[in-house]
């Protein structure tokens, strides 16, 4: 199997991710009086650092908005790097290892739909790069 057919689903799960992970948190709703309590006081509760506020509801929004942008970034990096030949195998190695420490946290802090979407996406990157790297020297690929 191809290196790029490894990186293209890397990619498309990439935006699935980005997608679920954007509906879910924009949609999120606390499920217990004690939860929704202490969202509305991230909303509430504002601090100024220098001349402008913020609340931790805003950190909090702009995080989890940051990371559908990384994702999506992610996405198209991996698309690219379907198209690559084995000077970028280290490109690869290195998004692997950033999507599978992804998939650590995930696996403690976030539950089971994100350890499965980054897992997924590590073991896609993974094998990518590994076949990046079995290519004979300045074997260039062809995009689609």
């Amino acid at each position: 199997m191809k290196a790029k057919y490894f990186f293209r689903t890397a990619s498309i799960f990439f935006v699935l991710f980005a997608a679920g992970h954007t509906y879910g948190f924009l949609n999120f709703r606390p499920p217990t009086p004690e939860a929704l309590a202490v969202y509305r006081s991230m909303q509430d509760v504002s601090f100024r650092v220098g001349s402008a506020n913020f609340s931790y509801g805003g950190f909090y929004q702009g995080f989890g908005l940051y990371i559908t942008v990384y994702l999506l970034f992610s996405a198209v990096l991996a698309w690219q790097l379907g198209a690559q030949d084995r000077r970028m195998q280290s490109m690869g190695w290195t998004l692997f290892v950033v999507q599978l420490t992804g998939a650590a946290l995930s696996w403690k802090y976030f539950g089971a739909g994100p350890l499965i979407f980054s897992t997924i996406v590590a073991v896609c990157l993974g094998c990518g790069a590994y076949l990046l790297g079995s290519m004979e020297p300045n074997q260039a690929r062809k995009t689609s």
